[in-house]
C-alpha cells in the first residue's frame, strides 16, 4: 500500500523531539487496554532523551502531514552480550495517530525503517507487539511478520491481581 501523496516520510530531526516524545506517551497511553504495564506520563523524561538519542544517531523516521507529525518509526539495531548468526535490526516503536490510520502511512514508515536498517548491515528485522493487539499482529503479519519467540507473564503480586483486574 502506498502512503497517501499529501504525507512525507523523512528522517526526524531536533526539532521533532518533543512532538516525538508526546506521540510516544499517546502511543504507549493507548497500549495499557492490549495489557502494557508502561505507565505513559511516568516516563516522559526518559522517551525525551530517548528520541534525542534516535533523532541524533538517525534512527528515526516520521510521518508529516501538512508539516504536522501524524507518526514515527524508531529502530536500531541490536546489541547484545552474545554472538549470533545474523545481524538483528530492531523496530522499537512504530506509531500512527489514530485519524491518520488505515492510509499506509505505517507501512511507509515500516519500509522506511527496513529501508534503513538494511543500510546499516542488518539481515532480520524483529519487533514486539502487544498479544492483545489483533490490529497491530495482523498489519506485521501482512508485512511479512511472524512470530519468532513467546513472552508469558503471570502476576504473582496479589496486590497488582487486584487493580489490573477492575
Amino acid at each position: 500500500m502506498q502512503h497517501p501523496t499529501d504525507v512525507t516520510i523523512e528522517p526526524a530531526d531536533a526539532s521533532d523531539v518533543d512532538t516525538l516524545a508526546e506521540l510516544w506517551v499517546e502511543l504507549a497511553a493507548d497500549q495499557r487496554r492490549y495489557g502494557s504495564h508502561l505507565l505513559a506520563a511516568d516516563n516522559g523524561s526518559r522517551i525525551l532523551e530517548a528520541m534525542r538519542h534516535h533523532v541524533a544517531t538517525d534512527t528515526a523516521i516520521v510521518a508529516r502531514r501538512d508539516g504536522d507529525l501524524v507518526g514515527f518509526v524508531t529502530f536500531g539495531v541490536e546489541t547484545g552480550r552474545y554472538r549470533q548468526d545474523a545481524v538483528r535490526g530492531i523496530v522499537h516503536n512504530i506509531y500512527v495517530r489514530d485519524p491518520d490510520r488505515s492510509e499506509g502511512i505505517g507501512s511507509g514508515l515500516l519500509d522506511a525503517a527496513e529501508d534503513a536498517l538494511r543500510d546499516m548491515g542488518v539481515d532480520i528485522v524483529a519487533l514486539q507487539a502487544m498479544a492483545d493487539n489483533a490490529d497491530a499482529r495482523a498489519f506485521y503479519d501482512r508485512h511479512g511478520y511472524a512470530a519468532h519467540r513467546i513472552e508469558l507473564e503471570k502476576p504473582i503480586n496479589d496486590d497488582l491481581v487486584t487493580s489490573d483486574s477492575g
